[in-house]
Formats: C-alpha cells, structure tokens, sequence
C-alpha cells in the first residue's frame, strides 16, 4: 500500500446512492483512490457501470453468490458497501475476515448488537469507517465551529425536520431490509443533534406515526421525537416518507441562533443563516460533491494506517438512540440510556471541498423519492 499510495475500491451493491453519487465520486478522489471493481447481481447495471467509467479502469465484476471469491482475489484492498441496511452485517463480516477495508454506507447495520459485530470483527484487522458525508460538508462543520466558538452563546434549543413523498413498493419502505423514515432520513437528525452539541443523549422520548396510506403497511410514515442531552439542552426531530421536502434544522443558543435550510441534502447547495445578538449573516455553498470527500479520507487513513473519523463508534452511537427511540415509541416510556462510549467529534478540520458533479446516467434504479 505504502508504494502505490492509492487503495483501490470495490462498490458492493449498484442502487440508486451507489450510481448517482458513489461511483462519480471516484473522479474527484482519484489521487488517493482507484475503482477497480464493481459487485452486484445485475448484470445489465454491471456492464453498463463498467461502460460508464470505463477511465477508472475497472478490472473485474463479481456476483454477490462470488463475494467471498472477490475478497480473495487480490483485486481490491477496500470495499464501499451500498447495500440494503440488512446486508450491510454479513458483508462487513467476511470483508474483515479477509483482510479487506470496509467504507460502509449509514445507517451502519440494523441494531446496536449488529453494530458491536462489525467493530469487533474490524478490530485490529481493517479500518471501519462510516459514511457521514455531511462530516466533511463545508456549511456543517462550519455551523460546529461557530457554536464551539460561541457565536449564539450557550446552544439550548435543537430542532429539525427532515422530510420526503417515498415512492409506493421502494426499499426504504420494507421492514425487512431497515426501512421507515427513522433509520432512512431521521438518522441525520439525531446524528446531527450529537454533532452541534458535542455530546450524547441521555434519555429520549418518541412517538411514530401510521397511515391508511398503502405505501406505508409496513413501516411508519412519521416519526418525531425529543432527546435530553447532559445540560439540560432538548434536541427535537420530526422525519416522514409523506410529507413534502423539507431538510432544515436551527440550533438555539442564549445569544442567538443558527439556521441551516436546506441542511442535509447531497445534490443541491446548502444556505445557513447565523443571528448573533443583532447581527445577521448569511451563508451559502454551492453544491459540492459530498462524497469524493468520504473516499479521499478512508484512503488516507488506510495509506497511513490512521483511525478513520467517522469510525464505527460513530454508527454504533446512532444505532444505540435509535433503539431506543424505537423502544420509546413502542412502550409510550421515556427511555434512559447508558454511559456513552466517546467518540470523535467532527469539525471543520475534516472539511474536503470538491465541485459538485453532473448527474450520470442510471440503469434499473430510480430516486427513492418522488
């Protein structure tokens, strides 16, 4: 690794995230990264993916019956995983048992317990990272510093609402593979909460919401909730697959405030406005590719054998809440959660700022959303 000072990638799995976003980052990631393999049991997506980026150089495509015979083919020494959440446990497993490094799309798996798995299977073997674009996006951390540096004053108040019309039958609404707006969309509200406050829940109350709506038999349309973080500060979050879209969130401090609208969105550019005392400041970036960011920082970490930050703790953290909040919701009880474990906060030292990238062309896959 230390000669080539490139890791090469296999994308596991070729869904909708992993062509409109995963496989044009490599173009702007290329100094530290090489795709050299693609893995999926669609061959047409396969063949075409490979047509489509035939200047990276993809040496060999793989089935998901020959994973295990990919890992072992010297062709790869890093695989993205963009599968059904419920995948993401086995695959991580045997990619760790053969030597390979794991970048693994969020929500990390589909329990805490899943979550201890891929980090105990990961320990001392291969670097685990999580991929929490928004960790190296531009206006994010830049909402972090202002805080930690005081801007608002004292942050009390955080509130957000994330929400979209999911289309009728899409993965994001079966059960079975991790669906339903909380794992799907309401992952980047708590995930953000424990960012802008630095610190972990200590209790959280949840309420989830059903519908006659058909596309919702198996999951919920909505769900809101509160969480109490350690100085009395309150986080609140309502997600929904049937609502319009909406991606915003505003932090209040004792001072002022701190509002970003759109805030979690990949494929448009993000405004922040920042009321400090009597001043207002408004903050806009471009749209940026988010997530050439994400693969620059995993190579880097492996060429120099660094802890990547998002780690696995980092999922495993959001996982911990989010079985709460499920808990929370179905017991109509507050729930209390233990000490966390620490973690590493983002900011903007982690911030890759690279141009945003024209969509590509998509083969058997349309956007989850309406």
């Amino acid at each position: 690794m230390t000669q080539r000072q490139k890791v090469r990638f296999a994308v596991v799995g070729l869904g909708h995230i992993a062509q409109i976003a995963v496989l044009p980052a490599f173009k702007h990631a290329q100094d530290f990264c090489e795709l050299t393999a693609l893995i999926s049991d669609d061959k047409q997506k396969i063949d075409e993916m490979t047509r489509e980026y035939k200047e990276f150089g993809i040496k060999q495509s793989f089935s998901y019956d020959q994973y295990d015979e990919a890992l072992r083919s010297g062709v790869f020494d890093a695989v993205y995983i963009a599968l059904p959440n419920d995948m993401h446990l086995d695959f991580a497993r045997r990619a760790a048992a053969a030597g390979i490094h794991i970048l693994c799309e969020k929500p990390m798996a589909m329990s805490e317990d899943e979550c201890r798995q891929m980090v105990d299977a990961a320990r001392n073997k291969v670097k685990l990272m999580i991929a929490y674009r928004l960790h190296f996006e531009k206006t994010n951390m830049h909402a972090v510093d202002l805080i930690e540096a005081g801007r608002i004053g004292t942050p009390r108040l955080f509130n957000t609402t994330f929400s979209m019309q999911v289309r009728e039958g899409n993965i994001r609404t079966q059960s079975e593979h991790g669906g339903g707006p909380l794992m799907d969309i309401g992952i980047y509200c708590i995930n953000a909460a424990r960012y802008l406050f630095k610190s972990e829940p200590i209790e959280v109350t949840a309420l989830s919401a059903a519908s006659t709506d058909p596309r919702f038999r198996e999951v919920e349309e909505s769900f809101a909730a509160v969480l109490r973080f350690p100085g009395e500060r309150l986080a609140t979050f309502n997600c929904s697959f049937g609502a319009a879209d909406v991606s915003t969130y505003q932090v209040v401090g004792t001072r002022g405030s701190i509002t970003l609208d759109p805030a979690y969105d990949y494929a448009l550019s993000l405004e922040m406005k920042v009321k400090s005392d009597d001043k207002v400041e408004h903050v806009k970036t471009p749209k940026r590719d988010q997530f050439a960011p994400e693969l620059i920082h995993f190579a880097q970490c492996v060429i120099n054998d660094e802890t990547p930050n998002p780690d696995g703790r980092e999922g495993l953290m959001d996982l911990r809440i989010i079985d709460a909040l499920r808990q929370s919701a179905k017991t109509k009880q507050t729930i209390c959660l233990p000490e966390p474990e620490l973690v590493d906060r983002p900011d903007a030292s982690l911030v890759i700022e690279k141009p945003g990238v024209p969509k590509p062309k998509l083969v058997n896959v349309v956007s989850g959303s309406k």
